[in-house]
């Protein structure tokens, strides 16, 4: 009888052991051929990468845990753990623009247009820009419930855009970095500027190389009249399973002749900020992540009283709240990141803007957005 028993559960183990095998395989088969993971810098590439400070041993250094949690598994399952009022009561309708409406704007001006999440369109010194365009439907390589946005339709379709100048994107993650919106606009963008191996993405998606430049943090550029630096950040990079580093992560300058914006990106709090704040401040605008944190990511994501905190280092004059809005990506409430960074920023007596989802900011304008919109989807 022992002997049959363990015969059978020699069996069962070596089932198990080529299904999981199986599984491996298909999993490792679908990153390397499924074009949403993107691509992987070549040895060219990583040569000229490793002349960077944050680059070292084939990779961009995380040098802050991701996760302080003693047990990974207990803070991965979390996000996927449900919780109630995770997600608006109903869907978000966002305000309709027109490209006519986007077009038709003093080049004196500059306007910022909330997309939702961390999607900006930009007007500044006549150019038309996107921060960190993601226009999909799923922040994930796959169509995940979990992870689709809170509202099916956008401010404008994407064929309807006019013409981009230019894209900026601060890191690889899905949220931020998304194939299906790529595809889309790629031929209708004059130039895109990215953090350092980014360009590997792009180019497998059929992004010109002529049409990319990549900087390393400090780095500076610009378009026509248009500064750009690319700052620090503490966050991550990584679309698979083997490719955490491949690219680096970054924050924004951007600077015009009368305004100049800053933009986070993803990041944890740190003394970064006031580092850019005293070179490149003060700022018109920043628009500051506030959204999608815990207790076990607190390294590479702010909580929202940090947010506030953050934009008083880099000496913004009005803060715009970001990554909060369109996605379930954390295990707090939706609504509790604009509740929390507008409590503080009164508090601290911070100017603070909370436009709704297709809102348009003027800056300098007389007034800015400021409704508690989203307390009609709660």
């Amino acid at each position: 009888m022992k002997h049959k028993i363990l015969r059978y559960t020699k069996r069962m183990l070596f089932i198990i052991a080529i299904l999981f095998g199986v599984l491996l395989l298909t999993a490792i088969v679908f990153i390397n051929f499924s074009p949403q993971f993107g691509g992987t810098p070549d040895k060219e590439q990583k040569k000229i990468y490793s002349q960077s400070d944050n680059f070292e041993d084939g990779k961009f250094i995380i040098r802050t845990p991701i996760s302080t949690s003693e047990n990974r598994w207990e803070a991965i399952q979390k996000v996927f753990k449900k919780k109630t009022h995770q997600r608006p009561l109903k869907e978000i309708e966002p305000l309709v623009l027109d490209s006519t409406a986007i077009t038709s704007y003093s080049s004196d001006e500059t306007k910022v247009t909330w997309f939702g999440h961390s999607t900006f369109l930009l007007q500044m010194q006549g150019a038309t820009i996107l921060l960190d365009p993601m226009l999909g439907d799923y922040a994930s390589p796959l169509p995940i419930n979990m992870t689709k946005r809170f509202n099916t339709k956008l401010p404008i379709a994407i064929e309807k855009l006019p013409f981009i100048d230019f894209v900026i994107f601060s890191h690889d993650h899905y949220d931020h970095l998304d194939y299906s919106t790529i595809k889309k606009i790629k031929d209708n963008v004059g130039k895109f500027f990215v953090p350092l191996g980014l360009s590997a993405h792009l180019t497998s998606w059929g992004v010109e190389k002529e049409k990319i430049e990549e900087l390393d943090w400090w780095d500076m550029t610009s378009f026509g009249d248009i500064q750009l630096v690319c700052t620090p950040a503490i966050h991550f990079s990584g679309r698979g399973l083997f490719d955490q580093g491949a690219t680096l992560w970054a924050s924004w300058v951007i600077k015009g002749k009368n305004d100049k914006i800053y933009f986070s990106g993803d990041s944890g709090y740190g003394n970064h900020f006031k580092t850019i704040g005293d070179k490149y401040g003060p700022f018109d605008l920043v628009l500051m992540e506030c959204g999608q944190y815990d207790k076990d990511w607190k390294n590479i994501h702010m909580f929202p009283e940090e947010t506030v905190q953050a934009a008083v280092d880099v000496k913004g004059e009005v803060l715009v709240p970001i990554h909060w809005g369109s996605f379930k990506l954390a295990n707090h409430i939706w609504t509790d990141p604009i509740e929390r960074v507008v409590k503080k920023a009164q508090e601290l007596n911070i100017n603070i803007s909370t436009p709704r989802i297709g809102e348009t900011i003027i800056i300098h304008h007389k007034t800015y957005p400021e409704t508690r919109w989203w307390v009609n989807y709660d």
